[in-house]
Parts: structure tokens; C-alpha cells; sequence
């Protein structure tokens, strides 16, 4: 017992500690808000995808494919400008939040007199800066264009193009990121310095907020350019210096050990009573949703979209569906018993919190090891079915509390998708089996000797 105490004292002291410090960072936090509130427009944007494409899942039935040629088809130009409207500039859609967002904390939590709506403009104004194309030659500096197909991505007055502006995609996610940050930083100092034109009180708010913006809007301005500048100087510019190590990142965490690392750190988290998946997911979700359009262009990335909930962790954090089923249908233990059947049907949709403190997991040394261990062995399975081809990748993001199997159809527009989804689901739950079940006969000795 004492072991097991110092385990999970060492849990709380080298890793609740530090990780619940990350968790209330303000930008982290800045950029968990953005993250969600990006969420609804990017399930609608790939909804409209998916109806594109689910006739290619069913296409052993001719009769399928020849009636949506016939009807649906004809209007794919017209229906697909949502996608393009969602998936085409979400990076605008992280910005604008994340501006908004930050501001608003640092306005609330430091009791300083900033705007949210200002925060999410300037944010806005750094992040347009920073797409164009420069280049700097002869002595004078101009902005890319080029026309021809022949010769690469076609670029008009600095701006790739090809379904909208190709930096305010998915692939702009991190710089919009970054240059909120650093727009509402700057905005921040502004006013702690005092940097700001105050109009008086009978002006209307709206003037007044204006002209407050007015002195940060000048040194976003400034230090983009002389940042951009300096760079584009140097044969590159702040989008791709800043794609670098995100490009990094993402390649990392699309490899097995990548993966396994993610799961893990969630699974110790939630552990001790952190919510491990809001920390870890909160990067990892940026990666995920420019992986899923990159996916629908060709790519197979196996960290897409809402991957997570369609295939490692069925019923929630630990992949809990398969032993939540087995608590409800098959213990023998009164309180496992009433336990499983409580949580079955939020458990279906992916909502395990009963079942987590419930059983309980958290700081309950009989069931971590199975804890951890399940998310693994269903993301192996998931993994490995995505290196051979198996199933077609992640190109559509799903609502995360969509069951298990449904979820994965949607996600991928492939009906094997539905299978292997069931085989991960069973992957885990045999990994819990050995451990709920010696839990199971432990708490049944002791109810029978209360009784």
C-alpha cells in the first residue's frame, strides 16, 4: 500500500504539479477556448464534405454512385462553399478566438481596461501581415506572383490561391496562433504603459474603443514589418520560420511513440484527477485539424480530426466502453454492478465521468495499469491499420459524443472504419478484463463480509 501511495505521490509531485501550471496558463487556456469555439464550424464544414464522398463507400452498389452522379452531384460547386467557408480559413477562425479570448482573461484576471473585440482585430491585423508572399531583390522588395500553373501554387499580388487563400487553411493554424499571441501582447503592454489615446467620457464607446486601438494598432504594424522584413531579407518570412518547428511537431506526434506518449501523459493526468485529455488535446487538437485537411487532399496522417474519439478511446478517456458494458451486464459486485449500469448509456456517448469516479479510477491502484494500458493498445491497432492501409484516413471531423463505430464511418466515409473501430473497442476492454474482473471478486468478498 505504502508503494502504491508513493506512486501516485510521485504522480502529484513531478507531473499534477507542473501539468496543472500549464493548465492555467493564460494562453493555454486562450487557446483551449479557440479550440472549441472552432469545433461547431468545422463539424458543419466537414459534413459537407462527407456528403460528397460517402457515395465512394458504397460504391460495390453502382446504383448508388449512378443516382448521386445523376442528382446530388451536380451541385458539389455549390454546397462545397461551406467547406471552403469552415476548413478553407480556419486558421482566421483560431485568430479572431484566441484574440478574443486572451484578451478578455488578461482584461479580467490583471484589471486591465482592454476590449476583447480590439484583442480579436489586432490579432486579425498581425496574422493578414504575415501571409502575403514578399521577396526582396535589385535592391527593392515585391510581392509574389505567379500565374502559371506550370511553374507552382499560383500566387496573385502575394497571396497563394486554390480553394481561397491557401495561409488562412489549416496549414496557417500555428502562425495565426503565434501572431495572436503576439498581437494581444503587445496590446497588453500598450495599455500598461499607458501608450493609448483616451478620448473623454462623452465620446461613445464605440469611438472611444477606436482610438484606444489606435497606438497598438502602430506598433503591431511596426513590429511585423521590421520582423517580416528582417526575414524576408534573409530568403524566408514569419509563416515559414514559424512552420518549422510546428512542422516538426506534427510529424513527431504521427509516429507510434508520438502517440504513445500523448496517451500517456493523459491517462497519468487523469490519474491524480486532472482532466488529461483538455491539457494534452489542447496541442494536439491544432495538428489534428490541419492533418484532416491535408487528409482530404491525399495525405494519411493518422493524428486527424476527432481520431481520438473514433477509435482509441470509445466511452471516454481509457477507452471505458467494453468495461463499462462488462460492469453492467457482468459483475457480481452490488456497487460495480450499479456502477456500470449508471454509466452505460453516457458511456455510449463517449461521457465516462461516472464511471471514472465512480469505480473510482482516479487514485485507485487496481485499475491503473489498465488505465493507461488501454488507450495504448486500442491507438496500436488504430496505428497499425492506418500504415497498411486498412481503412481510409480521417478526412471529416465528427461530433466527439458520436458512438462508437458511427462516428468512425462519418470520419473516414469507409465501412471498414465501423469494424476496426469495434476491434479497438475489444482491444481495450481485453485489457481491463483480467484486472475489473480480480477487482470485481475483491469487492464481492467484502460485501459479503459486511452482509
Amino acid at each position: 500500500m505504502e508503494e502504491q501511495n508513493g506512486l501516485f505521490g510521485l504522480l502529484e509531485k513531478h507531473l499534477m504539479g507542473p501539468m496543472g501550471k500549464l493548465a492555467q496558463m493564460k494562453i493555454v487556456r486562450a487557446i483551449t477556448a479557440a479550440g472549441m469555439a472552432a469545433v461547431p464550424f468545422t463539424i458543419v464544414g466537414s459534413m459537407f464534405l462527407v456528403f460528397s464522398i460517402i457515395p465512394l463507400a458504397f460504391s460495390f452498389i453502382p446504383a448508388i454512385q449512378t443516382f448521386f452522379d445523376a442528382t446530388i452531384a451536380n451541385y458539389t460547386s455549390m454546397y462545397m462553399v461551406a467547406n471552403t467557408a469552415t476548413m478553407g480559413i480556419l486558421a482566421l477562425y483560431f485568430n479572431l478566438a484566441i484574440g478574443y479570448e486572451l484578451t478578455k482573461i488578461y482584461a479580467e484576471e490583471e484589471g486591465l481596461n482592454l476590449t476583447p473585440l480590439n484583442g480579436a482585430l489586432l490579432s486579425l491585423f498581425a496574422f493578414v501581415m504575415s501571409v502575403p508572399e514578399v521577396i526582396f531583390g535589385n535592391g527593392t522588395s515585391s510581392l509574389v506572383t505567379n500565374l502559371d500553373p506550370d511553374k507552382g501554387a499560383i500566387v496573385v499580388d502575394g497571396f497563394q490561391v486554390g480553394g481561397g487563400i491557401a495561409r488562412f487553411g489549416t496549414s496557417g493554424i500555428f502562425t495565426a496562433i503565434i501572431m495572436a499571441v503576439v498581437a494581444v501582447l503587445l496590446y497588453r503592454l500598450c495599455v500598461k504603459r499607458n501608450w493609448v489615446i483616451k478620448m473623454p467620457d462623452s465620446v461613445p464607446e464605440g469611438v472611444s474603443r477606436g482610438f484606444t486601438a489606435l497606438v497598438p494598432s502602430f506598433v503591431i504594424a511596426f513590429a511585423v514589418i521590421i520582423v517580416n522584413g528582417a526575414l524576408v531579407l534573409m530568403g524566408t518570412d514569419i509563416f515559414k520560420v514559424i512552420a518549422i518547428p510546428f512542422g516538426f511537431v506534427t510529424s513527431l506526434t504521427d509516429t507510434w511513440i508520438g502517440l504513445m506518449v500523448i496517451y500517456l501523459l493523459t491517462q497519468l493526468l487523469w490519474l491524480v484527477g486532472i482532466h488529461g485529455a483538455n491539457i494534452v488535446f489542447a496541442f494536439v487538437s491544432p495538428i489534428a485539424l490541419a492533418n484532416m485537411a491535408a487528409n482530404a487532399e491525399g495525405a494519411r496522417f493518422v493524428v486527424a480530426g476527432e481520431f481520438s474519439n473514433m477509435f482509441v478511446i470509445a466511452g471516454g478517456s481509457g477507452a471505458t466502453l467494453g468495461l463499462c458494458i462488462w460492469l453492467a451486464t457482468r459483475a457480481r459486485s452490488e456497487q460495480l454492478s450499479a456502477i456500470g449500469k449508471a454509466a452505460l448509456v453516457p458511456g455510449i456517448f463517449n461521457i465516462n465521468e461516472p464511471l471514472i469516479f465512480g469505480l473510482p479510477v482516479i487514485y485507485n491502484p487496481a485499475l491503473a495499469i489498465p488505465f493507461i494500458l488501454a488507450p495504448i493498445a486500442s491507438m496500436t491497432v488504430y496505428y497499425v491499420a492506418m500504415k497498411l492501409n486498412m481503412i481510409n484516413a480521417v478526412i471529416a471531423q465528427v461530433p466527439w459524443p458520436t458512438p462508437v463505430g458511427i462516428g468512425a464511418f462519418l470520419g473516414t466515409a469507409d465501412v471498414k472504419a465501423i469494424v476496426l473501430a469495434l476491434v479497438c473497442a475489444l482491444t481495450a476492454f481485453l485489457v481491463y478484463y483480467p484486472f475489473v474482473r480480480a477487482y470485481d471478486k475483491k469487492l464481492l468478498a467484502e460485501e459479503q463480509a459486511q452482509a
